[in-house]
């Protein structure tokens, strides 16, 4: 049983899970198949001419590579909690409703047409998975509409069918692709941290932080529609309107994410609810906690494939579901025999 949420321990939690993340980012940027020496990076940020080796390394490579991480992690952990609270689904994530399929077709379709051009620092691949990303959960999200007053229920359907299509399609493009396309493309569909440029990190991190924080000023009202719509529209919560706008925040920052790093996969299902195992179900302190803890999962993630087979590197999505299963499947037994055995 959960205590309630009061203003101080919502501070004191996020203050707490803030200060892990700064520590475990500067921990991450330092670990890599390469040692680097802080005494090194010091001296080569006051070089005149020519930094250090050490400085280049930390300063261009792996620091822009551990905030996109964090920013990554962040975004699908807080749209995970708001699909399981739209769709009253445990096992809702972010792919649930066609995301996943519908940047691959997107990143198939940029491979495959030999596109070079690039928008904004972003190459087609990034580009075409944003809007393929965006338009699918649109797609989805207009059918789940026309179902009516079982819009739930519809949406799920909706993402299955619009996900098992769109993957058939992407199996197909698959099978004409060449060599160097298809490995590209599986790499990138396994998610991939790659070092971005600041622009890019500097407006992606912009759109996904203020898009989490639209997401916690909805907390109270998403908490009032999960216990039931009629009793949200009794007190007067304009429900349709909250859907909405969680609704589109949500796929909105889930499509930069996916864009920036690829498909990664358990972020979104097991951060949710190892923080509602842990601490509650108020999104006031889910979203936030959830933020700053998926974070930190996908930067440790990104850590371990950048080290553990060194020189080369494993897809991050890889390392987060192998990771991920057994850690959510330890919280899930753990929380079991906490209400149901109680001795």
């Amino acid at each position: 049983m959960h205590r309630p949420l009061t203003a101080r321990t919502l501070l004191y939690r996020t203050s707490i899970a803030a200060v892990l993340l700064v520590a475990i980012m500067l921990g991450s940027a330092l670990i890599g198949p390469q040692d680097i020496s802080l005494r090194s990076v010091l001296s080569g940020a006051k070089a005149a001419t020519t930094p250090s080796p050490d400085y280049e390394i930390l300063v261009k490579v792996r620091i822009p590579r551990v905030l996109l991480a964090a920013m990554v992690g962040a975004a699908l952990a807080a749209s995970g909690v708001v699909f399981q609270a739209l769709l009253r689904n445990p096992l809702a994530d972010p792919y649930i409703l066609g995301v996943s399929s519908g940047a691959g077709l997107g990143a198939m379709i940029a491979v495959i047409g030999g596109l070079s051009w690039t928008l904004w620092g972003r190459s087609p691949i990034a580009v075409f998975a944003f809007v393929g990303a965006l338009g699918t959960v649109w797609l989805v999200w207009g059918i789940g509409r026309i179902t009516g007053r079982y819009q739930v229920t519809g949406l799920l359907l909706a993402g299955v069918v619009v996900n098992a299509f769109f993957s058939a399609m992407i199996m197909f493009l698959v099978s004409i692709a060449k060599g160097q396309q298809l490995y590209s493309t599986l790499f990138w569909l396994m998610g991939n941290m790659t070092e971005e440029d600041l622009f890019v990190l500097w407006v992606g991190g912009g759109c996904i932080l203020a898009g989490i924080t639209g997401l916690f000023f909805l907390g109270p009202q998403l908490n009032i529609i999960s216990v039931g719509h009629e009793d949200a529209r009794s007190i007067g919560v304009p429900v349709e309107r909250v859907e909405l706008a969680a609704f589109a925040i949500s796929a909105f920052i889930t499509a930069i994410a996916v864009s920036l790093s690829g498909l990664i996969g358990f972020v979104g299902l097991i951060v949710p609810h190892a923080v509602r195992l842990l601490f509650g179900p108020d999104h006031r302190q889910l979203l936030p906690l959830s933020s700053l803890i998926g974070a930190m999962f996908l930067v440790i993630a990104d850590t371990v494939a950048r080290v553990v087979v060194a020189p080369a590197q494993l897809p991050v999505g890889v390392v987060t579901a192998m990771i991920g299963g057994p850690f959510f499947l330890f919280l899930l037994v753990r929380h079991s025999k906490k209400v149901y055995c109680p001795i």
